[in-house]
């Protein structure tokens, strides 16, 4: 059976949706990708009752949290299905293995993590280069539908501790990568294994950190710059954290 596309701005009041996935990421001054939805063929249906539920799942950080719930209440007010959630799955691998073996039907997903975590393809700078190139292989490969993007995107930031930013004069990683040999980093795994993150990272601005970095959930960065556990961390732009604990993004 195709996949179907799911509009989760336009669920019909008493439709059965099939099931979904959603996402978005990126890093500061490298490509920026479309936040987009991804939809599996079938649903999944509780043992005990002849009702469909849908279950909704997603990573392991804010952004993904608030996702996940705003596509959990959608389906619930447009369709009035049960709706089961499963968050704080961990990373991208996890999300992608659970919706392709029907433990979960939707979960927020990124063009970007898409290409380069999941196809293991080169990041590119063109964002519907991106799109065409996951839409066609999830098809292909998983036969998953990619739907249209939700409408925003989210990048990599790197991020300082406010104080240090203001004391050193620091705006930009160019400024900042004198300083770095004297920096502990902490990043997430996704980050350290994409070629658009650390790898990255490290070819463009030629950083060498004063000691491996520290691979971390996502969920934990921000604090662990905040209390002085690392110096550095590659933390999402959208995080509501960065200025509720004055941290700095560097461009």
């Amino acid at each position: 059976m195709r996949a179907r596309l799911i509009d989760m701005n336009g669920i019909a009041e008493g439709t059965t949706p099939t099931r979904a996935v959603t996402g978005a990421s990126g890093i500061r001054a490298l490509p920026i990708f479309f936040l987009l939805l991804l939809v599996c063929a079938t649903l999944i249906l509780t043992s005990c009752s002849a009702r469909p539920r849908i279950v909704v799942g997603c990573k392991n950080f804010t952004e993904q949290i608030i996702l996940g719930e705003l596509i959990a209440q959608q389906i619930e007010n447009k369709t009035h299905l049960p709706v089961e959630r499963r968050f704080y799955l961990g990373g991208t691998y996890i999300a992608h293995q659970s919706i392709l073996a029907g433990r979960i039907d939707v979960y927020p997903e990124y063009t970007g993590t898409a290409l380069t975590a999941v196809l293991k393809q080169q990041p590119s700078s063109e964002p519907k280069t991106v799109y065409d190139r996951v839409k066609s292989e999830y098809e292909r490969r998983f036969r998953l539908t990619l739907g249209q993007p939700l409408g925003f995107n989210d990048t990599f930031a790197i991020e300082l501790r406010g104080d240090d930013a203001r004391r050193l004069h620091l705006q930009t990683l160019s400024q900042a990568a004198q300083y770095v040999p004297q920096w502990r980093a902490g990043f997430g795994y996704e980050f350290m294994e994409r070629p658009d993150g650390y790898k990255g990272l490290v070819a463009s601005y030629g950083l060498r950190f004063a000691a491996a970095p520290r691979i971390m959930d996502l969920g934990l960065l921000t604090r662990a710059l905040k209390d002085h556990q690392v110096d550095v961390i590659a933390g999402n732009m959208t995080d509501g954290l960065i200025p509720a604990l004055d941290l700095f993004v560097l461009d």
